[in-house]
């Protein structure tokens, strides 16, 4: 579904299609440059530098997991193919998120992280991506995807987060070299530059409340390897495109397409992945990536490889290849295990999503996730609600649970008592144009108070949150976490909000979806296929075709 974003200068941006600038003759921005210290987002106001140093690159991954492992060529090409997989630690960072527990059935659902590096230390990925000034740079995480599995294995979900998205990175720890790197707030992104895929992991988790099981790497080259031994995917295009530098906009990844469907492979595809100007900006961008990844996993499914050894031997190859893995699933054969479980998903029910966002009110290059609607997609992950609506109906008696982790075990320390926790009250209800409730700070405190929380105060302050939140210091452990969830408890907020910070003191800080009573109120139990507007939802089952800006259209 449309929707438009007014902007200065001019702009509209419509999402599902490119922005139309109202000024005749504004050139679109430019493909290159961004984050990292390498320049800032593109928005169609310009300020983009060095055209073809950001190429996107991730469709690999979810093809490599339908089908590593089925080679079956006899141990010896195993241990080969074993050979070719690389692998990192799965975390590297600051992360209190547990795993979610089984539901009635026994079952977890599965959730991977997929991640495209812009890396520039080969000699094929610098031929690919351009930027040899970058060469021996640390790599940034310019795609980043969570793939959701659903634990029944009937629905699969993918929620891309534009990589200029200012986020809080935790403390990460860079498993190859011991070097370490402070929390910082800034673009998600750099999380790669900070501890590798597994700080990208902790980042993750820590903004969306997910824990994600394994994440998936790959650069460049693996891009190419693994479109050219799918034998081309096809995309389509709306009117002619040429995404070429222009009169005062330079960059461009070079894509030359005629109106209609065409199947693209090697470099071309890449061409396809990397496109930004003509389609308008990143988020549009991703909307392109969700379409070469959906035409992709119906083109696999359509193909019958398995009885062309040849084929298949091939595809296993460019697949262990191009891909980096967490640990945990460094085999074919754990490989083969995670494909297995997606490949019996009907395309109909492999949803794509883009991370709802606003411009970041610190820097109009920069996003930062939407109030409500971004907290409502990482509910229905964390509650596993599918995105589309053929999801099983909830049951009255879980739509009220609380969808939070599974519970601490029950030899972990009992919370202090309530009369000797000192608890700091924040009022959070501003945001959304609309004015923090006065008092409430107070008003909670005195309910706290009541609960035996006798050294709960009103902060002077105010921290605007879309979410009510209770923290605790990290440096307080497992004590700490028992503390903060009795808090929780007191007043009905769920333990699935209740994070690690490092501050100093136990807060509970009342978000915009509190604004009135003193017990947190039950949150509506989002329903399968709710997916609010901003998410700009595509299934795979769907052909669809990119509009193109006109300045690129030839």
């Amino acid at each position: 579904m449309a929707q438009s974003d007014v902007r200065a200068g001019g702009t509209r941006r419509v999402s599902g299609g490119p922005a139309q600038d109202e000024r005749p003759g504004t050139a679109a921005p430019d493909a290159g440059g961004g984050e990292g210290g390498r320049g800032g987002r593109n928005h169609r106001r310009g300020r983009r530098r060095g055209g073809g140093r950001r190429i996107l690159r991730w469709s690999a991954l979810v093809l490599s997991v339908l089908i590593l492992g089925t080679a079956g060529a006899g141990y010896l090409y195993y241990r080969h193919l074993n050979g070719n997989i690389d692998k990192g630690k799965r975390n590297a960072g600051e992360t209190d998120v547990k795993k979610t527990g089984p539901n009635a059935a026994g079952q977890t659902p599965l959730n991977i992280l997929l991640i495209g590096s812009d890396s520039r230390n080969s000699a094929e990925n610098v031929k690919l991506g351009g930027g040899r000034d970058n060469v021996g740079s640390k790599p940034l995480a310019d795609v980043q995807m969570l793939l959701h599995v659903s634990a029944d294995r009937e629905s699969a979900s993918v929620v891309s987060i534009p990589r200029d998205t200012r986020v809080d990175i935790p403390k990460c720890v860079d498993p190859d070299t011991g070097e370490k790197y402070p929390a910082k707030n800034t673009i998600i992104n750099e999380t790669l530059q900070r501890g590798g895929p597994g700080c990208t992991l902790a980042t993750w988790q820590n903004l969306t409340g997910v824990y994600i099981d394994h994440w998936m790497m790959v650069d460049f080259a693996g891009v190419v390897d693994m479109a050219d031994a799918i034998g081309g995917v096809p995309v389509c295009v709306n009117q002619n495109v040429w995404d070429r530098p222009l009169p005062g906009q330079g960059g461009g990844s070079g894509l030359k397409l005629k109106a209609g469907t065409h199947k693209v492979q090697g470099k071309e595809a890449l061409q396809w992945l990397r496109t930004r100007h003509a389609w308008g900006s990143d988020p549009l961008r991703a909307k392109a990536q969700h379409m070469y990844m959906n035409a992709m996993i119906r083109t696999l499914k359509q193909q019958n490889v398995f009885t062309d050894t040849g084929r298949l031997m091939g595809l296993a190859e460019a697949g262990t290849k191009a891909l980096k893995v967490s640990e945990e699933i460094g085999t074919v054969k754990e490989l083969y295990d995670v494909g297995m479980q997606l490949k019996s998903v009907p395309t109909n029910r492999i949803t794509m999503t883009t991370m709802p966002w606003i411009e970041d009110p610190l820097n109009r290059n920069h996003l930062v996730p939407k109030p409500q609607d971004a907290d409502k997609l990482w509910a229905m992950l964390r509650d596993d609600v599918s995105f589309d609506k053929s999801g099983k109906a909830r049951t009255a008696a879980n739509a009220d649970a609380d969808p939070s982790p599974a519970p601490a075990k029950a030899t972990g320390p009992a919370a202090a008592p309530a009369a000797g926790l000192s608890v700091s009250v924040v009022n959070g209800t501003a945001g959304d144009e609309r004015a923090a409730v006065p008092q409430r700070a107070a008003a909670i405190a005195a309910a706290l108070q009541q609960e035996g929380f006798t050294r709960a105060v009103a902060a002077s302050g105010q921290d605007p949150q879309a979410r009510t939140q209770v923290t605790y210091p990290k440096s307080t452990g497992e004590q700490g976490r028992a503390n903060a969830l009795s808090v929780a408890k007191a007043v009905g907020v769920p333990s699935s909000q209740v994070r690690a910070t490092d501050d100093l003191t136990t807060t509970l800080t009342i978000g915009g979806d509190w604004r009135e009573g003193t017990t947190y109120p039950k949150q509506k139990a989002p329903e399968a296929g709710d997916l609010p507007d901003s998410a700009d939802a595509l299934t795979a089952d769907k052909t669809e075709c990119m509009d193109v800006y006109k300045p690129y259209q030839w």
